[in-house]
C-alpha cells in the first residue's frame, strides 16, 4: 500500500517546511524556464546550477548501496528528490521513492513530474516498517 501526505491533520508537524519551500521554489524556476517538455538530465542540470546559487546543500546522483538504485537529488541529508519527465506517474513512481526512503532511512521525499503543464510536487513521507 502507498500513502502520500496531502492533507495534514490539526496538530501534526510539516517536516522540513523551510527548506521544502526553497526546493519547490527551485523546481517551479526549473519549470518555467524548461517548460514541460525538456529531458530529464536538463531538469536536474539546471536544478543544481540553481542549488549552488542558493547555497542549499545536496548530493546528485547518489547510489544507494549495492542494489544499483541511483537517487536523483538528496537536499541537505533530510529530503530526497525524484524528477520525473513523464507523460503520467504511476504507481510505480511512488513505490521508487518510497523503497529510496525505506533503503535510506530519510523520512522525505518529494515526487515531481516535469511533463505537466504546472508542476505538483508530490511529498511522501516514508512509512515506518
Amino acid at each position: 500500500m502507498i500513502r502520500m501526505a496531502t492533507n495534514n491533520k490539526v496538530g501534526e508537524k510539516v517536516l522540513y517546511p523551510e527548506l521544502s519551500y526553497q526546493i519547490t521554489g527551485i523546481l517551479f524556476d526549473v519549470h518555467n524556464e524548461l517548460g514541460p517538455y525538456a529531458r530529464e538530465k536538463q531538469y536536474g542540470d539546471l536544478i543544481e546550477e540553481k542549488l549552488k546559487e542558493s547555497k542549499i546543500e545536496y548530493e546528485r546522483e547518489k547510489s544507494i548501496g549495492s542494489s544499483g538504485n541511483v537517487l536523483d537529488f538528496i537536499m541537505d541529508e533530510k529530503i530526497i528528490i525524484e524528477l520525473k519527465a513523464v507523460r503520467i506517474l504511476t504507481r510505480e513512481h511512488y513505490r521508487q521513492i518510497q523503497n529510496y526512503l525505506q533503503s535510506t532511512k530519510l523520512d522525505l521525499g518529494l515526487l515531481v513530474n516535469f511533463r505537466n503543464k504546472y508542476i505538483k510536487p508530490a511529498r511522501i513521507i516514508r512509512i515506518n516498517s
